[in-house]
């Protein structure tokens, strides 16, 4: 089991630690709901040193991206940011991860916790560019600073213009007296803020002058719980349950970061894909009747026929009522279709609804 290089600050702070994609992580502190109260309307800070950041460096870095994943990188500019999918070759998706162009030859990619060495793996099995890679995910952490006080509470710690910043674009400076710090204008939540980079050697050093200036916001430490809520009531694909090496980037709603003006992974048999019309989706739903959907549960219609599986559920803390997202045949998936979620041999109500479940 890894540690991040906050875990003891987590284990002091009474959080209560689970094993995630192999690393010892705050699953809650004060409890999920409350904290995804904090991040819904004030902020909180999640510590996601897990994820795994590579460096792609070269003349031809660009070409191999392009290669390897399905949005169209060629857009970025310095200091944006892109969500991309790595397609795998039989139609699923290897993973989904976010493109950092630090400068006309250098980008980041920050892929999935569970997925490092698998994706490592993928990419450089197309490296045919000679492109220098590096792995700077044993040494790199990463806080999410969420919600819409974050840019008040983080303001004092930079001079970079948080209000400012774009969605999907990111700044390198000094944050908290340390330089070279990547603020990132993204996160998983939905309620605004950023992602910051640094080396694990100033972790605790800026964890703390996050929490000294937060205070007088009322910032807070927030677990993996209260971020699984806080995404899925975004509507946002989660890596192993929504999406797999099974699931199209087409069948998944991700046709918006499937570009085919080039050529990539598989890029011909999903476009046939497109054409021929997909025969199952990824559709968010609310339950009408009292239950819970859970990862895997069927999905039934009036008569009792199986038409998909549920791939995330939780009460939302937000709306005070069950919500999910699922696999349903596409004759199901219009916006308003009465279906049923099998839960322990019960037919529940639901109906098909269109993500965010919150605006």
């Amino acid at each position: 089991m890894k540690n991040t290089a906050l875990t003891d600050i987590h284990i002091k702070a009474g959080a209560k630690m689970v094993p995630f994609a192999g690393y010892n992580m705050p699953v809650q502190y004060a409890g999920i709901n409350a904290e995804h109260e904090t991040v819904r309307n004030g902020v909180g800070v999640f510590d996601v040193s897990h994820m795994g950041e590579f460096i792609l460096k070269g003349e031809h870095a660009l070409d191999l991206i392009q290669r390897v994943t399905s949005n169209d990188a060629a857009k970025l500019y310095d200091g944006k940011v892109q969500y991309s999918c790595l397609p795998n070759k039989d139609g699923g998706i290897v993973d989904d991860l976010l493109v950092y162009r630090l400068d006309e030859k250098t980008y980041m990619l920050v892929v999935n916790a569970s997925n490092i060495e698998k994706d490592w793996n993928w990419i450089s099995g197309f490296n045919t560019f000679s492109v220098d890679m590096k792995d700077i995910s044993d040494r790199t952490s990463l806080l999410a600073i969420q919600g819409p006080k974050a840019a008040e509470a983080l303001q004092s710690l930079t001079d970079i213009d948080l209000a400012s910043m774009e969605y999907y674009t990111f700044k390198k400076g000094k944050f908290a007296g340390i330089d070279n710090v990547v603020v990132s204008a993204t996160g998983y939540t939905g309620a605004g803020g950023f992602e910051i980079y640094f080396e694990n050697a100033n972790a605790e050093h800026i964890w703390e002058a996050i929490f000294k200036a937060g205070g007088p916001f009322g910032i807070k430490p927030i677990g993996l719980g209260a971020r699984d809520t806080l995404r899925l009531e975004m509507g946002f694909c989660l890596y192993g349950n929504d999406i797999d090496d099974t699931t199209s980037p087409l069948e998944a709603g991700l046709g918006w970061v499937t570009k085919f003006s080039k050529e990539f992974t598989n890029s011909a048999a999903l476009q046939q894909q497109k054409q021929e019309g997909i025969k199952r989706k990824l559709v968010g739903f609310e339950m009408i009747d009292r239950g819970i959907p859970r990862h895997d549960y069927e999905i039934v219609d009036a008569d009792g026929n199986n038409i998909g599986k549920v791939t995330s559920g939780t009460q939302s803390p937000s709306l005070q009522k069950a919500i999910g997202m699922g696999y349903v045949k596409t004759e199901f998936a219009k916006e308003g279709t009465e279906i049923f979620i099998n839960i322990r041999d019960s037919k529940i109500k639901a109906k098909v609804v269109k993500p965010p479940f919150t605006k």
